[in-house]
């Protein structure tokens, strides 16, 4: 329970005193979104740029590790966009984000140290590439089908090119890229490039945190709770046990690594997915609740985790 409360508890903590700061007046109305597009433009990049750049593509991809965990992400992810269409009449953009804020968790700020606490430095290859897949590839997902629903409904070649122009500016799209072309070359990152993309990186997680805590001063809590209700239900609850399905039965894997993926999986949603909302203008309101009741509810539904997987 101490190393959930000591991780948990500090996340929740940074959304709060973002929230006193803008409640006293001590940043702008504006603040919100300068430091989220910091995150976007700056921050966010560096730290996904130098996540992919550090991989071993031959060591790192277990292919039914990949497979697995990938696999429930993306079933998933269309039953929540299906739900978000169909139940609450969303329009695709919308939808997206509602789908991310149900796979996309807080694994790089949380999971990670989760992982090495629970069950030592052998857990920190698997989450680190589960980390990988969460940010690269949902964060990839999502985009396009933001891109697509913002710019659908005129020529069909048109907005094929419209969306893969867009995405191919989008820094939280291109800087993984990159990185993924810098491992594909097997050469180490020099150390003042790898010494400037952690620094940067680090405060990725921090500052958007503080953002949401900003962005919620004056907002109304009751608005959308059914919809928050499902997202979090579906993070906290249908990720980990679909993942625990994918890997300890449809495609098995190392214990420990089949661990670590449920673990990934049973985390709340993490704070990019806000930092894509508010940088598109689109379903800030309700992702920023769910990141703040996912992580409320995360110190219960960890500690079951751990109750049936538990450290050592």
């Amino acid at each position: 329970m101490e190393p959930i409360l000591n991780i948990v508890l500090p996340v929740f903590a940074i959304v709060a005193a973002g929230y006193l700061c803008g409640a006293r007046g001590l940043l702008g109305e504006d603040s919100s979104v300068a430091l989220n597009r910091f995150v976007y433009w700056v921050a966010l990049p560096a730290m996904l740029f130098r996540a992919m750049a550090t991989v071993d593509l031959q060591r790192d991809l277990d292919p039914d590790f990949f497979i697995g965990f990938l696999g429930a992400i993306i079933l998933l992810a269309i039953v929540s966009i299906l739900a978000a269409r169909l139940l609450f009449g969303r329009n695709l953009a919308e939808a997206a984000i509602h789908g991310m804020n149900g796979v996309y968790g807080n694994s790089g700020y949380m999971g990670i140290p989760l992982a090495i606490t629970a069950y030592g430095e052998a857990a920190a290859l698997p989450a680190i590439v589960a980390t990988v897949i969460n940010t690269a590839l949902v964060v990839g997902m999502a985009i396009f089908l933001i891109e697509f629903g913002t710019k659908g409904g005129g020529n069909p070649v048109r907005v094929i090119g419209s969306v893969v122009s867009a995405m191919a500016r989008n820094p939280m799209l291109v800087a993984p890229v990159l990185g993924l072309a810098w491992a594909a070359g097997g050469i180490a990152l020099p150390v003042p490039v790898d010494s400037f993309t952690s620094i940067l990186g680090a405060a990725a997680g921090p500052c958007a945190l503080f953002a949401i805590g900003l962005f919620m001063v004056g907002k109304p809590r009751s608005d959308g709770r059914v919809e928050v209700g499902v997202m979090t239900l579906t993070k906290l609850a249908a990720q980990p046990l679909l993942t625990a399905v994918m890997v300890l039965l449809v495609f098995p894997v190392d214990p420990l690594w089949a661990k670590v993926a449920i673990l990934m999986a049973a985390l709340p949603t993490g704070a990019g997915s806000f930092v894509l909302a508010q940088a598109y203008g689109i379903y800030v309101l309700r992702t920023s609740s769910v990141i703040l009741t996912s992580t409320v509810l995360s110190v219960a539904t960890i500690s079951i985790f751990f109750f049936w997987f538990p450290p050592g």
